[in-house]
């Protein structure tokens, strides 16, 4: 652990605690040009980040002293980087154009990467001009996602971005064991023209099997037995299982995809097939660029790397546990929702890779609303609460509703910059006496209407929200989590936290068939559990 790079950086964060941002343009007239990047339709601006050019530095020695670069090359290799499950983490092969080379510990991927790609080509295309139908002959028309965690959140949030106000075929999404998730989504289809995808790289998670039993029940209902192989499809990388379970095909993927990782592969079927294969390989080619410019940009000029750089600078230098992300694009409201599983998911940890305490703050809390609806909730914490939170502004410059643009992005920018600048005391007490206030009213209200400002946000525009911007967008998110990870040198590539609870409630499951609690279950526990079944 490189002790000396990190103490540097927290004496230099203390020395910035109490800088102002605004005027860190003035002190450092080529701030804006050193802190605003272009890369893959993105424009990436930190120059409103809490760090002075002397903090910034610290930064990048830390990055190097943790050896960042050599650690990316090791995930591109295909090395061991998820060490406690002794894998490869390879979803950059998943998005890597025909003919790539990639490896997993030595064993070659890529082609089987292609054939993969090949099938959902034919299979989606097929789908979508109707020569694949259904039991009865008829054309599908919707389409039932089933997942959970990583195999619902990108799949979702890449339709919700990406989707036609009125699709040819639209997709419908299920993740919650709660039953009225199901009913909604069966709200008004046909089972004759309804295909199932059930999406879980083990085909043992509990909350994807459940729903898919139900939804196998409601087909069952409607269809002739010899038919329904046709209309339920596994992703998975267990394909054995799935076909025990009744999916008359199966499209596979690797262990060296983690779920969170895992929406550049077949667990995206549903939105090739709802988007069309054209969409989403521009959704891959927008991911490559990302790629391309990670491994190449040195460290000052790397969108990933500063944007990891900054997190480290706020959570670790200056104690801020939380950041909030708002995407000013309706189409981005589930944003907030992704970062939160694969950020969290990826850095919630304690121990570093040899099993030590990490003895520091790892990954902040994430949180976050579509603009505007945000400002009309949390933002006032933001604002004018005693805790700084770093924030997040996503904006897309042109929609397909101009008329609203302009009001929607300019939102955009008055609150980051409001967020810099606050108010002070006496600027408010000026505003109220202008307005028209006594002076003691103004003594009174002026406190209320003061806004701390120096508050750190990032801006990332893009010209319009397509494949290519959608792709390049979530790949900076994944690689600046990886860089994340590698500073705090812990593995961003488990879950076992996940798994606890799991095991726990398949236990307590049992008492609930019996009615009666286990022993050795605590009183709290036992208690609600005799409530719940009585």
């Amino acid at each position: 652990m490189p002790h000396a790079a990190w103490a540097e950086l927290e004496a230099a964060a203390r020395r910035d605690a109490d800088a102002r941002i605004q005027e860190q343009f003035t002190a450092d007239p080529d701030r804006l040009t050193r802190l605003t990047l272009d890369v893959a339709g993105l424009h990436i601006d930190l120059s409103k980040q809490s760090w002075t050019q002397a903090g910034l530095k610290a930064a990048l020695a830390l990055a190097r002293a943790c050896e960042v670069e050599g650690r990316r090359a090791a995930l591109f290799n295909g090395e061991e980087v998820n060490l406690t499950e002794g894998r490869a983490v390879l979803h950059p092969a998943l998005r890597a154009p025909d003919g790539a080379a990639f490896h997993a510990l030595g064993e070659p991927v890529s082609a089987e990467v292609e054939a993969v790609r090949a099938e959902m080509k034919a299979y989606a295309e097929a789908l979508r001009s109707g020569n694949e139908t259904g039991a009865s002959g008829r054309p599908f028309k919707t389409v039932l996602h089933i997942g959970i965690g990583g195999s619902d959140l990108g799949p979702r949030l890449i339709w919700d971005a990406l989707r036609p106000l009125d699709p040819a075929i639209d997709l419908r999404f299920v993740a919650n064991i709660d039953p009225r998730d199901m009913a909604e989504a069966l709200i008004g289809l046909d089972p004759e023209t309804t295909l199932v995808i059930v999406v879980s790289k083990s085909f043992t998670t509990q909350e994807t099997l459940l729903n898919a039993q139900a939804a196998k029940a409601w087909l069952a209902a409607a269809l002739p037995a010899e038919g329904m192989a046709k209309h339920f499809i596994g992703v998975t990388a267990a394909p054995d299982k799935a076909a025990a379970f009744g999916c008359g095909r199966t499209f596979a993927f690797r262990d060296w995809v983690g779920g969170r990782y895992s929406l550049w592969s077949a667990v995206s079927l549903s939105c090739v097939i709802g988007l069309g294969w054209d969409a989403f390989l521009g959704f891959l080619d927008g991911a490559v660029d990302l790629d391309r410019h990670f491994l190449e940009a040195p460290l000052e000029r790397n969108a990933p790397v500063m944007l990891a750089l900054a997190e480290i600078y706020n959570v670790d230098g200056l104690h801020r546990p939380a950041r909030t992300v708002a995407p000013y694009a309706h189409a981005l409201r589930r944003l907030p929702a992704f970062l939160q599983q694969l950020e969290m998911e990826s850095n919630g940890k304690r121990v570093r890779c040899d099993g030590s305490p990490v003895g520091r703050q790892t990954c902040p809390i994430v949180f976050g609303e579509a603009g505007t609806n945000g400002q009309h909730a949390f933002f006032q914490q933001i604002h004018q609460g005693p805790q700084v939170v770093p924030s997040e502004f996503i904006i897309v410059a042109s929609t397909n509703q101009r008329t609203l643009e302009s009001p929607l992005w300019a939102n955009a920018l008055a609150q980051a910059q409001a967020l810099m600048q606050g108010k002070t005391e006496a600027q408010a007490r000026t505003e109220l006496i202008a307005s028209g206030a006594s002076e003691d009213e103004a003594d009174r209200l002026a406190p209320h209407k003061t806004f701390p400002g120096n508050r750190p946000s990032t801006a990332i525009l893009m010209e319009r929200l397509t494949p290519q911007t959608l792709g390049a967008l979530i790949a900076l998110y994944e690689h600046k989590t990886f860089v994340e990870g590698v500073l705090w040198d812990i593995n961003s590539f488990d879950q076992w936290g996940v798994e606890l609870g799991k095991v726990l409630a398949k236990a307590l499951l049992k008492d609930v068939a019996t009615g009666t609690p286990s022993a050795d279950l605590d009183p709290s526990t036992a208690d609600l559990l005799r409530r719940l079944t009585a």
